[in-house]
């Protein structure tokens, strides 16, 4: 299909007719400017095609005398109000009914028959090379731009139409403000000298003051001056006020509502200071021509899919990393014995794994269907890591997704040389934390796996696997074989039980659960006064642990056989598991096993899985918090330069504890980080 060819200008000129129906005259606009923005590359071709227009229609005074009614036509017609005031601004808090907003807006096209100047709006500058163009106008095109297109009848009605337009799209905005900032979920958390001082109560009676000023003596008046200045200062303690809310969202759990809700209040403040700008500037047809182009910057942001995803990923990101942060401190040892109290309690949950790997064998030879199989295996992880987690052990692959954002944290702090060495300190501490918590799982579940498999054939009470059992075993666990993708699968899914222990702790938190558990009447008849603030303080403390340990468990069992049913074949690769089913099947072969290519492959697919587990669960958190702290600007290469550094003048201390040269030693944990690290 050929594409129509662009109209002449002096055609388009011709076909002004200021009585046309309304959608035609504003076809008729459409293509003028269509005109104006040519092949859309070349700004400056756009704006010689403005002065080549004024040259026309300066050559035919009849034509202008048709574009001045056409133009007090458009004025009277249409009401621009909102496009001043809500272009740009999401009508809804929710993020799937505004993506499907944006949606509908790229499918459904609007039509030039309207009156709203928003709806309007995307037709007459549907591309950014709008914004370009617009912009670079420069003050003597637009001065003449208003006066010849204008005219002097033109220009007074234009001139009026404006300064109502303004005065709407103020008031309709500070209403908005105003009311955002006096609502109760806003309000209620605010700082208490805020609430008394009512800075958005206050703010409608600054602008009528405003509007009287600039009505009764002139938009350039001393008396405008000083109530423009005073809505300023206005707005300023609105936004101090606004930002109050944070420090209490920081504290008491974030809301991505009421995140949503602080951002539009910003966004608006900011586009009335630009409104102000209008109202009070010497130069209407700059001011006019800078707003239109940051209007269509807007419009295309405020319709991108990709944006609209960005923003929310940054809030729930927001969300569920806040206290994660906090938590994954627990997970890092600093000096020898952190590092020996991690790799007793990594052998103690590498003992647990071990007859959860014999558990899940058993209910392997139960031949359940896949559900109800994946079901019962979910709830036997599940069990094993409350059972580790109470007994104050741990299991290696859980700390990464945790200790992601407690490391993105400290990137803020990067403003020199030392701050680099630093982090580097940082991560080594992690890095060996890490590889001591994996290496006591690892030999532990090798060592009891194998045990209690010799224990089990020894009493008489047959073998947990048989040998076609065994060697699938080892063959499905070799290194070169399907353990890479699986283990990355895995990796996402600890990854994912961070995620929901962070968002069940932050709305555990924001709804004041703790609080309900121990005073509410309900439950202090229940379980009795000091039962009850007893069981709220240990669940304030603890929800977080629970949920991250229960659902890791029914993500490692049940998201195989959902995906299965789908037809994608996927398996869990975790490091415990993968080792406790290999020591089982080489005990089960004998000696003989042990000359075999498979076992070796099979072990070499332990270290793999341990990696991969390991450094992608860490990976994705790590992104994660970056998102949610808008830590931007850092310098890897200095990063990754100190990081080099480091291994080759110290390689064994991302190992073991070792002294460092990065930084000053850290200060010993007091005796109650210490307990909160032992019950990590």
């Amino acid at each position: 299909m050929t594409k129509k060819p662009r109209p002449e200008l002096a055609d388009l000129l011709h076909a002004l007719d200021p009585a046309a129906p309304l959608a035609e005259r504003h076809l008729w606009l459409m293509q003028l400017l269509d005109w104006v923005r040519g092949d859309g590359r070349d700004v400056e071709a756009a704006v010689a095609r403005v002065r080549t227009l004024m040259n026309a229609a300066e050559a035919q005074p009849e034509w202008l005398s048709l574009w001045h009614q056409w133009w007090i036509e458009f004025l009277t017609e249409v009401d621009a109000t909102p496009l001043l005031a809500d272009l740009g601004f999401a009508p809804r808090s929710a993020f799937m009914s505004e993506l499907v907003d944006r949606l509908r807006r790229k499918l459904i096209w609007p039509t030039p028959e309207t009156t709203d100047l928003r709806e309007l709006f995307p037709l007459l500058f549907p591309t950014e090379f709008d914004a370009l163009w617009l912009r670079a106008l420069d003050a003597p095109t637009l001065r003449r731009l208003r006066r010849v297109l204008l005219g002097s009848r033109a220009q007074d009605g234009a001139h009026q139409y404006a300064l109502r337009t303004l005065l709407n799209a103020l008031a309709h905005a500070l209403s908005q403000i105003s009311a955002t900032g006096q609502s109760a979920e806003i309000r209620s958390r605010m700082a208490p000298p805020v609430q008394r001082e009512r800075p958005f109560a206050t703010l409608p009676i600054t602008f009528e003051a405003l509007r009287e000023a600039v009505l009764t003596h002139g938009r350039e008046s001393a008396p405008a001056l000083v109530a423009v200045q005073a809505l300023r200062n206005q707005l300023d303690a609105c936004r101090a006020a606004a930002s109050t809310v944070y420090e209490h969202l920081k504290e008491h759990g974030i809301s991505v509502h009421i995140e949503f809700q602080l951002r539009q209040l910003r966004q608006r403040i900011i586009r009335v200071k630009a409104l102000l700008l209008c109202l009070e500037t010497d130069e209407p047809a700059q001011a006019t021509a800078q707003l239109l182009s940051h209007l269509v910057r807007i419009h295309h942001d405020s319709g991108s899919i990709g944006a609209l995803v960005r923003d929310s990923t940054q809030l729930m990101a927001a969300k569920v990393t806040e206290r994660n942060a906090e938590t994954g401190e627990h997970y890092i040892t600093h000096d020898g014995r952190e590092y020996l109290h991690m790799l007793r309690a990594a052998a103690g949950g590498g003992a647990v794994m071990a007859l959860t790997t014999l558990s899940k064998l058993a209910i392997v030879g139960l031949g359940l269907s896949a559900f109800w199989g994946g079901v019962a295996a979910g709830l036997n992880y599940a069990v094993s890591f409350v059972i580790i987690m109470l007994l104050h052990w741990t299991v290696a692959t859980k700390q990464p997704a945790m200790t992601a954002p407690s490391m993105a944290a400290k990137l803020k702090d990067l403003q020199s040389p030392q701050a680099y060495e630093d982090f580097v300190t940082e991560v080594v501490h992690l890095l060996r934390s890490q590889f001591v918590a994996i290496a006591g799982n690892v030999v532990l579940v090798l060592g009891v796996a194998y045990a209690l498999a010799a224990g089990i054939q020894a009493l008489g009470w047959g073998a947990p696997v048989d040998d076609a059992h065994a060697r699938h075993i080892l063959a499905e666990h070799h290194m070169l074989g399907r353990t890479i993708p699986y283990a990355i699968v895995t990796g996402a899914l600890l990854f994912a039980s961070s995620i929901i222990a962070g968002w069940v702790e932050n709305w555990f938190v924001l709804h004041r659960l703790d609080s309900v558990i121990a005073y509410h009447p309900r439950c202090t008849r229940l379980l009795g006064a000091s039962r009850a603030r007893r069981w709220g303080r240990y669940w304030g403390e603890n929800i977080s642990s629970w949920t991250a340990n229960v659902s890791l468990g029914l993500l490692l069992g049940l998201v195989p056989p959902i995906v299965g049913f789908f037809g994608v074949p996927v398996e869990v690769r975790h490091v415990t598991l993968v080792s406790g089913q290999i020591a089982v099947a080489a005990q089960h072969l004998g000696p003989s096993v042990w000359h075999a290519s498979a076992l070796w492959w099979a072990v070499g697919g332990i270290f793999i899985t341990g990696f991969l587990d390991l450094a992608v669960s860490f990976y994705l958190a790590f992104r994660l918090a970056l998102t949610a702290q808008n830590v931007t600007g850092v310098d890897r290469r200095r990063l990754y330069a100190a990081m080099g550094r480091r291994a080759l003048r110290q390689p064994l201390s991302f190992f073991f504890p070792v002294r460092t040269d990065g930084a000053a030693a850290p200060a010993p944990p007091d005796a109650a980080a210490h307990e909160a690290r032992e019950s990590g």
